[in-house]
């Protein structure tokens, strides 16, 4: 069995002489304490030599992506002919046996046997000095950190995440420093902010001018337009800014000065960050532009790292803080973050703001990965992105008709007035509805039942019911006599000798009892009538109430 060991000098074959002592994994880095012990386990078979650094870089870059180079594809053939080889890196095991046919080896035992190796390394190999292995590794190692980071110098997305946030506080120190010269200088010339809006402009005319009263003879026609000047020229006469001294006026046009000097600098780092762009992302520039893909580089970390994100993530980076709030307060979740100032999403209408983003947001995901993962480096991926989104665009502000997004019924159904005009080979034209005069409602005396007959009706009802429940009360007291009557039959007969003037008494006094009842129930319906005739005279208008009291005075 023998052993492939890689070294910053070059490539070792050993040669186990006992592998019985594989078999004890345990125990195996006892042989490994001395040379001595080393020298009986193993034994230098090859050696393969690095002519130069180069030559070790290549071979350290491959041995790391798991291949074998050409120099160690023809160093193993030429001493691992029937034997098995034992390797550190089980990629690098199956390269070799699918191209070299040789057996290889990747377990505990030779992990441990490589460990051992390590240990006595200067022992074991002839000629290769402590003093010499140590330089010898650490050049290795600074190689192939700047192979590395070399690797693709134009891929370097650091670059852009540096400058996108230099430009950031540029445009802020911009900012704080032109409304400084606006506020001082306004003292001086008070009306010169409303005349000229720009900030560069005001700059450049307060670096000119200086005092107010010299801008008359002062010519800005490099500067301003020819309305604007003279407006300017006309401010400065009648001006009601307070006078400054030259030693302001000084310090005021050297602020003007850096104001100047950071908007070109601005200029000259946007361009870089275009160019940079265009190299690294030229696909998520075509998408989103140079500004945007830009912060959404910088947001994500790198560009590898805003491939690995989802369409939906790519949609609010930049609204972290809207989204945890949101989802604490359980309010609708924001809809874009960082994307919001992209063209495409500018240009719709605030109602399809949101379908767009979601548009754009999928094929940014699309766009990213095709530039970090994708060897070509043209942005014909990022065009057709970007053309389908403007066609969607226009679909949804309805400025071009087309096919709909259409359902899972099938086509859309359009109505026209004209049954023999299509418009396209999908649309199905419908008749127009006829009209129909029944359904109208007309205006004016309605058939049914006036307000008072509804009342009169009511009234009758009312009374009707009051009469059922008179009769039943009266029904009720004479099953009530009947069933006393039923009890007295029943009870024992009184004697015979009772007189026949008290049975007369008895008689009397039940007729009086019937008579009384009658009386009563006929002056509970007079009662009855009289209130609804007061309540009738109540609801009937005054003009009738006083013809009634004629009648009656003329009754009497």
């Amino acid at each position: 069995m023998l052993v492939l060991f890689e070294t910053p000098a070059g490539f070792a074959l050993f040669k186990v002489l006992n592998e019985g002592k594989l078999q004890k994994v345990e125990d195996l880095w006892q042989d490994f304490t001395t040379s001595d012990a080393a020298r009986k386990v193993v034994e230098l078979k090859a050696f393969n030599k690095f002519e130069n650094t180069s030559e070790a870089l290549s071979a350290a870059t491959l041995l790391i992506d798991g291949k074998a180079s050409k120099g160690l594809r023809k160093f193993l053939q030429k001493n691992c002919e029937g034997e098995t080889l034992g390797v550190a890196d089980s990629k690098l095991g199956n390269a070799i046996k699918e191209k070299l046919k040789i057996d290889c080896v990747h377990n505990n035992a030779v992990m441990e046997l490589m460990r051992g190796l390590r240990n006595q390394l200067t022992e074991l190999i002839s000629g290769l000095a402590p003093q010499d292995l140590a330089p010898m590794s650490l050049g290795l190692s600074h190689s192939l950190s700047r192979y590395k980071l070399k690797f693709s110098p134009d891929k370097v997305d650091t670059m852009i995440v540096q400058a996108i946030g230099l430009l950031d506080d540029l445009d802020k120190e911009l900012n704080t420093y032109a409304m400084r010269v606006r506020e001082w200088y306004g003292w001086h010339f008070p009306e010169l902010t409303k005349i000229v809006q720009d900030n560069i402009q005001y700059a450049k005319a307060v670096k000119l001018m200086g005092n107010r009263t010299d801008a008359v003879g002062l010519d800005f026609s490099e500067i301003l337009s020819e309305e604007v000047e003279a407006e300017l020229k006309e401010a400065a006469l009648i001006s009601m800014g307070t006078e400054v001294s030259d030693l302001d006026l000084i310090n005021i046009r050297e602020l003007a000065d850096q104001v100047l000097a950071l908007a070109e600098y601005r200029a000259q780092l946007y361009d870089y960050l275009k160019n940079r762009m265009n190299t690294i992302a030229p696909n998520l520039t075509a998408v989103v532009g140079e500004l945007v893909g830009a912060r959404l580089i910088a947001h994500g970390g790198s560009l590898v790292n805003l491939s690995k994100q989802p369409g939906s993530t790519v949609q609010i980076l930049g609204a972290e803080k809207a989204l945890f709030r949101a989802l604490k307060s359980k309010h609708s979740t924001p809809k874009y973050g960082l994307i919001y100032h992209a063209s495409l999403i500018g240009q719709a209408a605030p109602r399809n703001k949101g379908r767009i983003a979601r548009s754009l947001s999928a094929k940014t995901a699309m766009a990213v990965r095709y530039d970090a993962f994708g060897d070509t480096e043209d942005n014909t991926i990022g065009l057709e992105q970007r053309a389908k989104l403007e066609a969607r665009l226009r679909i949804l502000e309805g400025k071009e008709l087309g096919k709909s997004a259409g359902s899972a019924k099938g086509k859309p159904k359009i109505e026209a007035y004209d049954k023999d005009r299509k418009k396209g080979s999908g649309a199905l034209i419908t008749p127009a509805k006829s009209y129909n005069p029944a359904s109208d409602l007309v205006l004016g005396n309605s058939t049914g039942p006036s307000k008072k007959e509804e009342k009169k009706e009511k009234k009758r009802k009312h009374e009707d019911t009051e009469e059922e429940t008179g009769e039943g009360h009266e029904k009720e007291k004479r099953e009530k006599k009947k069933k006393k009557k039923a009890e007295e039959a029943v009870a024992p007969e009184e004697p015979v000798e009772e007189s026949d003037k008290k049975k007369k008494k008895k008689k009397k006094g039940e007729e009086e009892i019937s008579e009384n009842d009658g009386e009563e129930t006929v002056g509970k319906k007079e009662k009855k009538k009289k209130k609804h005739s007061e309540e009738e005279e109540a609801t009937e208008p005054e003009p009738k109430k006083e013809k009634k009291k004629k009648k009656d005075k003329k009754a009497d």
